[in-house]
Protein backbone atom coordinates (compact mmCIF):
# COMPACT_ATOMS: atom_id res chain seq x y z
CA UNK A 1 0.00 0.00 0.00
CA UNK A 2 1.25 3.48 -0.89
CA UNK A 3 -0.28 6.75 0.30
CA UNK A 4 0.58 9.92 -1.58
CA UNK A 5 0.29 13.52 -0.39
CA UNK A 6 0.95 16.41 -2.76
CA UNK A 7 1.98 19.92 -1.74
CA UNK A 8 3.36 23.07 -3.28
CA UNK A 9 0.46 24.20 -5.42
CA UNK A 10 -0.79 27.76 -5.45
CA UNK A 11 -1.33 30.90 -7.47
CA UNK A 12 1.48 32.23 -9.63
CA UNK A 13 1.78 34.75 -12.45
CA UNK A 14 2.57 33.64 -15.97
CA UNK A 15 6.30 33.15 -16.38
CA UNK A 16 6.73 32.20 -12.75
CA UNK A 17 7.78 28.93 -11.12
CA UNK A 18 6.43 26.43 -8.63
CA UNK A 19 7.79 23.19 -7.23
CA UNK A 20 5.35 20.46 -6.38
CA UNK A 21 6.26 17.74 -3.92
CA UNK A 22 4.69 14.36 -3.38
CA UNK A 23 5.48 12.49 -0.20
CA UNK A 24 4.85 8.76 -0.18
CA UNK A 25 4.34 6.35 2.67
CA UNK A 26 5.25 2.70 2.38
CA UNK A 27 8.50 0.82 1.96
CA UNK A 28 7.99 0.04 -1.70
CA UNK A 29 8.42 3.61 -2.93
CA UNK A 30 11.83 2.85 -4.43
CA UNK A 31 10.19 0.14 -6.57
CA UNK A 32 7.53 2.48 -7.94
CA UNK A 33 7.40 4.34 -11.19
CA UNK A 34 6.14 7.80 -10.27
CA UNK A 35 4.27 10.28 -12.41
CA UNK A 36 2.40 13.55 -12.42
CA UNK A 37 -0.89 14.08 -14.19
CA UNK A 38 -3.14 17.12 -14.30
CA UNK A 39 -6.83 17.68 -14.82
CA UNK A 40 -9.13 20.59 -15.50
CA UNK A 41 -12.90 20.40 -15.02
CA UNK A 42 -14.68 18.65 -17.85
CA UNK A 43 -11.53 17.14 -19.33
CA UNK A 44 -9.72 13.84 -18.99
CA UNK A 45 -6.71 13.52 -16.74
CA UNK A 46 -3.63 14.51 -18.75
CA UNK A 47 -0.14 13.04 -18.50
CA UNK A 48 2.58 15.50 -17.47
CA UNK A 49 5.75 13.58 -16.58
CA UNK A 50 7.00 10.24 -15.34
CA UNK A 51 10.18 8.87 -13.77
CA UNK A 52 11.36 5.30 -13.30
CA UNK A 53 12.26 3.93 -9.88
CA UNK A 54 15.97 4.22 -10.67
CA UNK A 55 15.61 7.88 -11.75
CA UNK A 56 17.57 7.00 -14.87
CA UNK A 57 14.68 7.49 -17.25
CA UNK A 58 12.13 10.26 -17.50
CA UNK A 59 9.48 11.27 -20.00
CA UNK A 60 7.44 14.42 -20.49
CA UNK A 61 4.35 15.56 -22.32
CA UNK A 62 5.24 17.74 -25.29
CA UNK A 63 3.32 20.63 -23.73
CA UNK A 64 5.71 20.82 -20.75
CA UNK A 65 8.99 19.60 -22.24
CA UNK A 66 11.80 22.03 -21.55
CA UNK A 67 9.82 23.82 -18.82
CA UNK A 68 9.07 21.09 -16.25
CA UNK A 69 11.48 18.70 -14.55
CA UNK A 70 10.52 15.57 -12.62
CA UNK A 71 12.90 14.16 -10.03
CA UNK A 72 12.81 11.89 -7.02
CA UNK A 73 14.63 11.28 -3.77
CA UNK A 74 14.16 7.65 -2.78
CA UNK A 75 15.80 8.26 0.60
CA UNK A 76 13.03 10.78 1.38
CA UNK A 77 10.22 8.89 -0.38
CA UNK A 78 9.48 12.05 -2.33
CA UNK A 79 8.98 12.96 -5.96
CA UNK A 80 9.14 16.52 -7.24
CA UNK A 81 7.87 18.48 -10.20
CA UNK A 82 9.76 21.70 -10.87
CA UNK A 83 7.62 23.91 -13.08
CA UNK A 84 9.21 26.92 -14.76
CA UNK A 85 7.94 29.43 -17.31
CA UNK A 86 4.38 28.67 -16.29
CA UNK A 87 1.54 29.52 -18.63
CA UNK A 88 -2.17 30.07 -17.95
CA UNK A 89 -2.88 26.80 -19.77
CA UNK A 90 -0.91 24.97 -17.06
CA UNK A 91 -3.73 25.78 -14.64
CA UNK A 92 -5.11 22.49 -13.31
CA UNK A 93 -5.26 20.16 -10.36
CA UNK A 94 -1.99 18.23 -10.34
CA UNK A 95 -1.99 14.62 -9.18
CA UNK A 96 0.89 12.46 -8.07
CA UNK A 97 0.63 8.77 -8.87
CA UNK A 98 2.61 5.59 -8.28
CA UNK A 99 2.84 2.37 -10.25
CA UNK A 100 4.39 -0.57 -8.42
CA UNK A 101 7.08 -2.07 -10.67
CA UNK A 102 5.30 -0.63 -13.68
CA UNK A 103 6.80 0.39 -16.97
CA UNK A 104 6.45 4.18 -17.21
CA UNK A 105 3.56 5.21 -19.43
CA UNK A 106 1.30 8.18 -19.98
CA UNK A 107 -1.90 6.26 -19.28
CA UNK A 108 -3.69 6.76 -15.95
CA UNK A 109 -4.87 3.13 -15.97
CA UNK A 110 -1.25 1.96 -15.63
CA UNK A 111 -0.83 3.48 -12.17
CA UNK A 112 -1.93 1.95 -8.90
CA UNK A 113 -2.11 4.76 -6.33
CA UNK A 114 -3.15 8.40 -6.52
CA UNK A 115 -2.87 11.43 -4.30
CA UNK A 116 -5.70 13.88 -3.64
CA UNK A 117 -4.26 16.55 -5.92
CA UNK A 118 -3.00 20.09 -5.50
CA UNK A 119 -4.35 23.12 -7.34
CA UNK A 120 -2.04 25.15 -9.57
CA UNK A 121 -3.41 28.41 -10.92
CA UNK A 122 -1.43 30.55 -13.36
CA UNK A 123 -2.72 34.05 -13.93
CA UNK A 124 -2.09 35.97 -17.14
Amino acid sequence: QVQLVESGGGLVQAGGSLRLSCSASGRIFSSCTMAWFRQVPGKDREFVATIMWSSSWTSYADSVKGRFTISRDNAKNTVYLQMNSLKPEDTAVYYCTAGVRRVPTGAPRDYDYWGQGTQVTVSS
